[in-house]
């Protein structure tokens, strides 16, 4: 057993550094929709579709990133999507160059491809070396941990390189952030070619006989693609159409906040994920992922409810996470509070919700992997739904949708997640 731990520790380091990857990339989408909505005048619905371009790009390679996982194994297939990444990254950077909203589009789309592949590698590994459902879910949130920490590290910094002066606020002025993601991208690309990743017998056996099931026969896979849908919209639009209703002037129904402070509440909302995922995967190995989804989704619920209800004009001092690291106060909205503090809910969704969606798959799981992350889009069609309700009746108005979403995943919680197909062979 001790032998089994040494020898797949540098995966799932690696695993981790490839999960802080992820979010660093997808978390770029949150602060460029404040900087596109400036740059280009574009409306709350506009602005989200760079996001909606990165998530888009999951729905086109789920499917086939599962099945480049079954015939080029984990580690190349990681290895082509970082270099994918890199390429979407350069995109965006051209974007700011040549000041063209279309092509600030097509590389968030092409970074999406990236994000999907890694996404498609990370999680099966990770929840199947974990060997059973708690200790695969402690491994996801542990990586979770690390998702976090690039998301909040990213609207921070980009909230720092805005500035306060609207007119500067540009693609061009996040160039540093760009930099960044890339040097990441080169790093992980130079240490993943030279270390050993276990490539698991799912992806290299193929069935001699037609296989009259798949991934699809089990109602709680379905159930659970629906469900992460769902989350990635829910987890995503919390905080982008938050910043939206922070930076818009109150003119427009928002809030007039400035955005290097609105830049160090969204990081906070990512750094409470962070706390989370951190919380979670202390505990993962103790509690079972339905009591974990069932307990979150509760709260969360309870904590988007209070802040729609809660006065827009009552003042809280609320704790952010600052561009210099460091802890300070930011004079926000109750509203805002309750908004935030649903992080600590939204930060354990994603493992749990894998983890018993694909659980007693068996052989199945490499290819569900790839099905489950084309549900990904959600992450881009929900925050534009949002955004598009918060064009038409207000900012508030528009959460009503994450109260739905999150209802939904109770109900998976506590019932969709069971496995009523266990007369399936999945060996």
């Amino acid at each position: 057993m001790n032998t089994q731990k040494k020898n797949y520790a540098l995966p799932i380091a690696m695993m981790f550094a490839l999960f802080f990857m992820i979010a660093f990339v997808t978390g770029l989408q949150n602060p460029m929709g404040v900087i596109v909505k400036n740059q280009f005048g574009a409306s709350n619905f506009l602005s989200q579709l760079g996001n909606f371009a990165n998530f888009l790009a999951y729905a086109f390679m789920g499917i086939p990133a599962g099945l480049l996982l079954q015939k080029i194994g984990y580690k190349k297939t990681a290895l082509a999507a970082i270099a994918i990444g890199f390429i979407g990254v350069a995109i965006t950077f051209l974007s700011g160059q040549v000041e063209n909203f279309s092509v600030y589009l097509f590389g968030a789309f092409i970074s999406g491809f990236s994000m999907c592949m890694l996404n498609t590698v990370v999680n099966p590994l990770l929840n199947g070396l974990g060997k059973d459902e708690k200790k695969g879910n402690q491994l996801l949130q542990f990586g979770g941990t690390l998702n976090s920490l690039g998301a909040t590290i990213v609207p921070v910094l980009v909230g720092y390189l805005m500035g306060s002066d609207e007119a500067t606020r540009t693609i061009a002025k996040a160039n540093p952030a760009l930099f960044l993601a890339m040097a990441i991208f080169v790093l992980a690309f130079l240490v993943l070619f030279f270390v050993n990743i276990p490539e698991p017998h799912i992806v290299k056996e193929k069935a001699a006989v037609k296989d009259n099931h798949s991934a699809l026969s089990f109602r709680h896979f379905v159930l659970g693609m629906i469900a992460i849908f769902i989350y990635v919209g829910v987890e995503v639009g919390i905080m982008n159409i938050g910043n939206l209703y922070m930076t818009s002037g109150t003119e427009n129904g928002g809030l007039g906040i400035d955005p290097t402070i609105a830049g160090t509440v969204v990081g906070t909302y990512w750094f409470l994920m962070l706390v989370g995922r951190l919380s979670g995967g202390l505990i993962a190995g103790k509690v079972s992922s339905r009591s974990m989804l069932t307990v979150v989704t509760s709260l969360g619920l309870v904590f988007i409810l209070i802040g729609m209800f809660s006065p827009a004009d009552t003042l809280v001092n609320m704790p952010v996470f600052k561009s210099d690291i460091s802890i300070g106060f930011a004079q926000v909205p109750l509203t805002i509070m309750f908004f935030v503090l649903t992080g600590l809910c939204t930060s354990v969704m994603w493992g749990s919700i894998f983890n018993l969606a694909t659980s007693g798959l068996g052989k199945y799981t490499a290819t569900a992997s790839g099905l489950f992350m084309t549900m990904v889009v959600g992450g881009g069609i929900l925050p534009a739904l949002q955004g598009w309700i918060a064009d038409m009746s207000g900012f508030v108005t528009s959460y009503w949708l994450i109260v739905a979403g999150i209802a939904y995943m109770l109900f998976f919680a506590i019932i969709g997640s069971k496995n009523v197909n266990k007369n399936i062979v999945v060996e």
